[in-house]
């Protein structure tokens, strides 16, 4: 750990560099100062014990969803794929299918709707870097109208695994079945559950967020950049104020409108 004659002396020095220290320090610091009298000092112990921790259990949490992943998908290429929009009154459906390696694994991967939009955002760049291929697939709202949401869904599906340019050993989907490709596995909440759905839930929430936030400039007084299509009250009440644009899916606003003013 360097001289003993650098060591910190102060609490407030110890307690500095027990906050501050990476992890792997961070144990060696633990044993140095655990029988330390001083309360900050044992404090900032407590805390360092805390924080790895909370690391070591997030190891072993997304260690799980690369286990389950390659138990499901078996030894080839895995893609895993996951929407957003399904339910939203204006924007496109957005799905994105995800390859990732082995390794390295991706701390932090999760539902992409337990995530911050900053956190999402870091990750969506990671899984960037990280991955084997991405792929995204975007429907638009007057195919939703013309063809119905499962169609639409199993389309953009396929489109997305297409758009990653692999022949996938595998393909776990997050849901019920989609009959989107047939070597495709459905698992219910596989977006909390499997490395390559979480990422997928991440690109395709992140791609989709930022396309309505460009789409608020475009057509302003819907809230889109906030509510990102989704049928918020401030929404609700644009759609009765201002009618349709161009981007809203008018089988699904037709209970919010008296009459329908379309762009």
């Amino acid at each position: 750990m360097g001289d003993e004659s650098l060591r910190p002396t102060t609490a407030r020095e110890v307690v500095a560099i027990l906050s501050d220290a990476p992890l792997d320090e961070a144990r060696a610091l633990i044993e140095r100062y655990a029988e330390d009298p001083r309360k900050q000092v044992q404090r900032a112990v407590a805390a360092a014990r805390r924080r790895i921790e909370k690391d070591e259990a997030e190891h072993e949490r997304v260690n799980r969803l690369y286990e389950l992943q390659r138990t499901l998908g078996g030894e080839g290429l895995i893609v895993g794929v996951d929407e957003v929009g399904r339910g939203a009154l204006a924007g496109p459906l957005t799905v994105a299918a995800v390859c990732l390696p082995d390794e390295p694994q991706i701390l932090g991967l999760n539902d992409s709707k337990k995530l911050t939009p900053s956190h999402r955002e870091a990750l969506a760049a990671e899984i960037a870097d990280v991955a084997v291929a991405i792929g995204i697939a975007h429907v638009e709202p007057a195919s939703i109208d013309a063809l119905g949401m499962g169609t639409c869904l199993r389309m953009a599906m396929a489109a997305a695994i297409d758009d990653t340019g692999l022949r996938p050993d595998c393909v776990l989907i997050d849901g019920n079945p989609v009959h989107a490709h047939p070597l495709e596995r459905c698992v219910v909440k596989g977006d909390a559950k499997i490395a390559a759905i979480s990422a997928a839930s991440i690109v395709a929430k992140v791609t989709r967020d930022a396309l309505m936030t460009s789409y608020d400039e475009e057509y302003p007084g819907y809230h889109l950049a906030s509510c990102k299509g989704y049928g918020s009250s401030e929404h609700i009440e644009a759609i009765r104020s201002l009618g349709l644009s161009p981007i809203h899916r008018v089988s699904f606003c037709g209970n919010f409108l008296e009459t329908m003013r379309l762009f």
